[in-house]
């Protein structure tokens, strides 16, 4: 009896799954296989998530704009991504449909609310790629060893960076089952990393005691610090979104009213841990010159003196090594997440050449063009960096700024749903909590998005933002694409159209 009851029950929450796919307007005719774990799950928001990408990346501006205790604005973001996390918990427990922001914005709103945030989020995810793998060429040659001239390191970076995506689009190619275990391996040796590194750094070569996290060392000298303590806070808001990966795929785990929910929290808890340590360890292991260095602008490279004096050329090699798992973790992660959400899009007869981008491969159980398109977008955004990086780092900058504009689309929908009667069914639900969780988790969106797009330096960012919702826009009333999508359930949330099974 024992040995046929699995299989039982996972035929049970198969035909469960099923069903409720099948209540949302999708039958499985052409389907994902539910090959993912709980915990690859968890791993494919955390490797998207990447505390050591995040961290890394916007250690040494942090420190140098408000000192030590920028490690506290980790904590800070991350208080606020749970509260989102647990609005969209309770919106994918109801509708655990592929495409994650889309879908949700689809069913919550409406079909004109879910094209743009489709194309925001498209656009963003697609620079945050362009970011990830254009950010980890200089560790790879780090580790290599290689010393590239001046003149030759754009080219350098783009070739490093287009390999990186070819690599990230084998491994999505390969099927769900892959992805799981890439996700899982990611996350298994970036935590580990993460941990070791940490306690080896507080253990042995600790130069501060733990009163520096609240000293500023002169950062900021002479400005407001708060304006300084917020700018620094980009490294909390850079280090954790990615949990909206875990509902991604919602229609490749068992169970998912039930275990994406879990997953997104889960995802936050390990990142935000694995993220605040990183970031205490490494600040903790500087020495008062390096800070001061760092805070002069006469060390642009913190953590690479950090981990060359603690663990000698060996040491930092390895560190590095793990830090690339972490980028082509990263960037595997973030390359199924656009593909789920063009899939989805296409689905619904609403993406250009709906046609192409919906092909499904029975054999791999994966939407091959659309993985491709995800990878062919940011090579080509990887190749603009050699007409002008300017543009290349300022579709970067759209990359956090948009996916918090797209984070905030879901919850508002969320929150007018709500208050227009919308019942979540799903099997986690915030119940009496729903309107203050949702309320708070849009007041903290709202601030996020004021933060990462505040000119201090230049209006670029903000004009590039503009400049893309406009031409979203545009599109919108000029094509009608929502349209195409007609016979798609949209609106189903508050009862303006009924949900076509």
């Amino acid at each position: 009896m024992s040995s046929t009851s699995p299989a039982a029950g996972t035929s049970h929450e198969h035909d469960e799954d099923a069903a409720h796919l099948a209540s949302l307007g999708y039958s499985y005719d052409q389907s994902f296989k539910r090959e993912m774990t709980f915990w690859g799950n968890v791993s494919l928001g955390f490797t998207y998530l990447s505390p050591i990408v995040g961290v890394y990346s916007m250690f040494a501006l942090a420190l140098a704009t408000a000192g030590p205790p920028m490690v506290w604005s980790l904590v800070i973001a991350l208080v606020g991504q749970l509260l989102v996390a647990l609005v969209f918990g309770q919106v994918v427990s109801n509708y655990p449909v592929a495409g994650g922001l889309y879908p949700w914005s689809r069913r919550l709103w409406g079909r004109k609310w879910a094209w743009m945030n489709g194309w925001i989020y498209l656009l963003a995810m697609v620079g945050t790629i362009a970011g990830v793998v254009y950010g980890s060429a200089p560790f790879l040659l780090s580790l290599l060893g290689l010393q590239i001239d001046e003149g030759s390191l754009p080219i350098t970076y783009v070739i490093l960076g287009i390999a990186m995506i070819a690599v990230a689009t084998i491994l999505n190619l390969s099927g769900t089952r892959v992805l799981n275990w890439a996700a899982t391996i990611g996350l298994i040796a970036e935590l580990t990393g993460a941990l070791a590194v940490g306690i080896l750094l507080l253990v042995f070569h600790r130069e501060q005691d733990f009163g520096a996290l609240f000293q500023t060392f002169g950062a900021a000298e002479g400005q407001d610090y708060f304006l300084a303590f917020a700018a620094a806070g980009l490294i909390g808001l850079f280090a954790y979104y990615g949990f909206e990966a875990n509902g991604n795929v919602a229609e490749e785990i068992k169970d998912p009213s039930r275990r994406v929910p879990r997953a997104m929290r889960m995802t936050l808890y390990i990142g935000g841990f694995a993220a605040t340590f990183t970031a205490i360890a490494l600040t903790l292991a500087l020495s008062d010159d390096v800070i001061a260095a760092v805070i002069a602008g006469e060390n642009a490279d913190p953590i690479g003196t950090v981990l060359e004096s603690s663990f000698g050329p060996v040491g930092a090699k390895i560190v590095i090594a793990i830090a690339l798992i972490s980028f082509l973790s990263c960037t595997t992660s973030l390359q199924a997440a656009v593909s789920r959400l063009t899939y989805s899009m296409a689905r619904d007869g609403i993406f250009p050449a709906s046609k192409a981008i919906s092909k499904f491969s029975e054999k791999r159980a994966v939407p091959p063009n659309a993985l491709l398109l995800a990878a062919v977008l940011a090579a080509l955004l990887v190749l603009v960096s050699l007409v002008s990086t300017n543009a290349l780092f300022a579709m970067i900058g759209f990359g956090t700024i948009g996916i918090y504009i797209a984070f905030q689309m879901v919850v508002l929908a969320s929150l007018r749903a709500s208050l227009m009667g919308w019942k979540p069914a799903g099997k986690f639900k915030l119940g009496g909590w729903n309107i203050p969780v949702t309320v708070l988790a849009l007041i903290w969106g709202i601030a996020a998005i004021l933060n990462v797009g505040w000119p201090r330096a230049d209006w670029v960012v903000l004009i590039w933002t503009g400049g893309i919702i406009g031409v979203g826009l545009l599109y919108l009333f000029i094509a009608k694409p929502y349209l195409k999508g007609n016979d798609a359930p949209h609106g189903d949330a508050t009862g303006a159209v009924k949900t076509v099974a």
